[in-house]
């Protein structure tokens, strides 16, 4: 009885487990990951169907092979086996079988090499691209620099959704998206039917850019530039995350390709030239404290708070801004080096992309806030001439 009833202990701890996972239940996220994936991610170019064609062609040869070699051996075993009588056998070498065994899986080997190498070569060949973008990847987010073809000069920084790591910091309790930690402020865009060339680099540790719905996997090295490439046949959504253990938030690192059609891509870059055009500051101009404050705040939200935390005290490793002495200093100049080199030593990144107003505006944001009240500002033309030297 005692050990029924403990049985029956136990049923209400595994309902509730079951409850449990019903209520964090996800879907299938389209361009992204699957619920219970097995295959490859559904494919959105011609590279990409090429390589599920071979995933399955060899896995396909090799198991035939695998049935064949070990049916002939277990059949041989078991019809000569000494209880039925068989004497052993004793040979020497055959040449029909040597040569035989030589020939055959030769030709098996070049019947499997000729459509991966053709695959290989085609990933690799980058030209007449119709559109060129540099992807830089930073701890931990994604730079995107349009160097040719339509949206030329467009450059941003992709970053995790601030919403989504909210919610990766409360423990993601409760029914949590199914863009769950895919989810980010700007995403690679791109026009459907175009050749895009990728070019990788990092601003610090090796990175690795994969969206598997394109087929593509491509280291980014600091000090040097890798590329790959792909053609999205369809409009829609794809998700990828770098590849390459690259710190503590390396999982806070995801890839959202958008794939428009070549009308609304046109107008998305129109509209951003707009804004970047908008966002280009004169770097001269002499701003007040308050407009400065307000303006880092933002830059400091999207760009500073994910290490530094949004109180300015650090976490771990990372060093608190606030009573930081460096901050706090009247000479400016270190932590405007700091802002624009980075320290790799201690995990941070160059941020010499921002603008120089947004540069100063965040280090003055910095002095500013929490309980660094030094009343100091630092302005455009501080970090212009930073920039210089």
């Amino acid at each position: 009885m005692k050990r029924i009833s403990n049985r029956l202990a136990v049923l209400p701890l595994l309902a509730g487990t079951l409850i449990g996972t019903a209520a964090h239940a996800v879907s299938d996220l389209p361009g992204g990951p699957a619920v219970r994936q097995l295959n490859l991610s559904p494919p959105a170019t011609k590279i990409a169907e090429e390589q599920h064609f071979l995933h399955w062609m060899m896995l396909i040869i090799c198991t035939a092979i695998f049935i064949g070699v070990f049916a002939v051996m277990f059949y041989s075993i078991w019809k000569h086996r000494k209880s039925k009588g068989h004497p052993a056998a004793s040979f020497h070498e055959s040449v029909a079988v040597e040569v035989a065994w030589t020939i055959v899986p030769f030709l098996i080997v070049i019947v499997m090499a000729l459509p991966a190498t053709k695959v290989l070569v085609a990933q690799k060949d980058t030209t007449n691209a119709d559109l060129t973008v540099k992807v830089t990847g930073y701890q931990w987010k994604w730079g995107y620099d349009y160097i040719k073809g339509e949206g030329e000069g467009l450059a941003y920084i992709s970053t995790l959704d601030s919403s989504q790591r909210a919610l990766s910091n409360a423990g993601a309790k409760g029914d949590v998206p199914d863009n769950y930690l895919f989810k980010v402020d700007n995403p690679l865009v791109v026009p459907v039917g175009k050749k895009v060339r990728v070019i990788t680099t990092a601003n610090d540790v090796i990175h690795s850019f994969m969206v598997p719905a394109f087929g593509i996997k491509q280291d980014a090295i600091p000090g040097f530039v890798r590329d790959t490439w792909f053609r999205a046949e369809k409009v829609g959504d794809y998700y990828g995350q770098c590849a390459e253990l690259c710190g503590k938030e390396h999982a806070y690192m995801p890839i959202h390709v958008k794939v428009l059609s070549a009308q609304d891509y046109a107008a998305w870059v129109d509209v951003e030239h707009k804004k970047a055009a908008a966002k280009l500051d004169d770097p001269s101009k002499v701003w007040v404290l308050d407009d400065l404050v307000k303006r880092g705040e933002k830059v400091y939200a999207a760009n500073c708070a994910a290490c530094h935390q949004a109180n300015g005290k650090g976490a771990g490793p990372i060093k608190p801004l606030d009573g930081s002495p460096v901050v706090l200093d009247a000479d400016h100049k270190q932590q405007i080096d700091t802002v624009l080199k980075g320290r790799l030593d201690k995990g941070m990144p160059s941020w010499a992309q921002l603008s120089d107003t947004d540069i100063a505006a965040v280090v003055t944001y910095t002095k500013n806030s929490w309980s660094n009240k030094t009343g100091q500002f630092v302005q455009p033309a501080e970090i212009v001439a930073e920039r210089g030297k």
